[in-house]
């Protein structure tokens, strides 16, 4: 029998969202996702023609398949 921490901790791990399925993703879940590093995304994101970012206040966001897109469209990181 399951106690009521164990079912909340077990609850909390089935709302998780793999990387690969979700719409948006932190500067942090994109550098895992890319490989590339969080600094050179952060660089990238305070461009003002990035076609992949998304402001949520004062968060950033990146869109994962507008990112994809991008990084199959270019050969270089700028």
């Amino acid at each position: 029998m399951m106690n009521n921490e164990s079912y909340e901790r077990n609850a909390e791990m089935e709302k998780e969202v793999p990387i690969w399925e979700k719409y948006l993703l932190t500067i942090e879940e994109a550098a895992l996702y890319t490989n590339v590093g969080q600094n050179r995304l952060a660089a990238m994101l305070r461009k003002p023609s990035c076609s992949f970012v998304l402001y949520c206040g004062r968060k950033k966001l990146v869109k994962r398949k507008e990112l994809e897109k991008f990084l199959d469209e270019n050969i270089k990181l700028d």
